[in-house]
């Protein structure tokens, strides 16, 4: 990656998992780790976080290096051993551990998690998952949008913003990842799509509207309660699933207010049959759409690309 393109990259962390038919480990092949580790060898790969008034702050130059270090189907099987077994192979340290905190039946501060991330040197990374299973390509049948903006889930999403707040760590925090694909139920296609007269603005599609208003909600909810640990990041797919005016990326943004981070998934194709892109191109895809949308720093929260024959 030609930084000097994206100068508004200041981040980027590998999915280091293999899922489904998906071969993303970075360790896949000789070649695939060799190469992984020739890249990140460079100074320019930065492995200490900066921080101001509690919130993580980009580098001055160079780009944090971090990963999802493979926790399991479930994105939350968290333990010291995969940290540590990741940076030794790759042969360099991590700024942040990515995980899962799943929903499922009830909504909880992931206390195991955030204490075994920390007790690594590095800074738990919370991707908040409203959904009650993994189901994928449809609503979930408890975690709406509408029910969350409600106030149906505020004494549990008050005690989650409570510990963050005991845990007097730097945490950092995303609702909802990939909001503008489909195969999640926050998507707008399950909140409203593109209908306008259901919620809120006439002149907003209520799908993404609702989406918004939830994450602000639950920033509200942290904020409320002390949890200013908190560095907040709004996380896309580089395409929309579908390709609709309705499910723009613009549309569900909380807002400059609201949002420290923007992040981004990268990916090329994850099974064979897939057409191959290449990195930068699909960077240079969704680049302009997200500097459009803000002056903060963009993180690729997830990147990989499959390696099959």
């Amino acid at each position: 990656m030609e930084n000097h393109d994206f100068p508004k990259v200041k981040a980027v962390s590998w999915w280091h998992e293999n899922f489904d038919r998906s071969l993303l480990r970075v360790d896949s092949s000789p070649e695939s780790l060799h190469a992984y580790k020739t890249g990140v060898k460079s100074p320019f790969f930065i492995t200490t976080a900066h921080f101001d008034s509690n919130k993580l702050i980009e580098p001055s130059s160079g780009i944090y290096h971090s990963a999802y270090p493979d926790f399991g189907e479930t994105e939350d099987f968290v333990t010291e051993e995969r940290i540590y077994e990741f940076e030794a192979l790759v042969e360099k340290n991590i700024v942040w551990a990515y995980f899962s905190n799943n929903w499922y039946d009830h909504i909880h501060f992931p206390w195991t998690e955030v204490q075994t991330i920390h007790s690594t040197g590095k800074i738990p990374f919370i991707r908040i998952m409203p959904r009650s299973g993994f189901n994928e390509g449809g609503p979930d049948p408890v975690y709406t949008m509408q029910r969350i903006i409600d106030g149906d889930f505020d004494a549990e999403i008050t005690q989650w913003a409570i510990d963050a707040a005991r845990s007097h760590m730097h945490l950092l925090v995303e609702f909802g990842a990939e909001v503008n694909g489909n195969w999640f139920p926050w998507n707008g296609q399950y909140n409203g799509a593109g209908a306008s007269t259901g919620y809120g603005d006439p002149l907003w599609p209520d799908g993404a509207e609702r989406f918004r208003d939830a994450y602000r909600h639950i920033i509200d909810i942290c904020r409320n309660n002390g949890a200013r640990n908190i560095t907040w990041f709004f996380h896309v797919n580089a395409y929309s699933e579908p390709d609709v005016s309705w499910n723009e990326i613009a549309l569900y943004f909380p807002g400059d207010h609201y949002i420290d981070w923007l992040g981004v998934s990268v990916y090329g194709p994850q099974e064979k049959e897939e057409e191959y892109q290449e990195f930068s191109d699909i960077l240079k895809d969704v680049y302009p759409e997200l500097i459009r949308l803000s002056n903060k720093p963009i993180a690729i929260l997830e990147f990989g690309i499959t390696e099959l024959n």
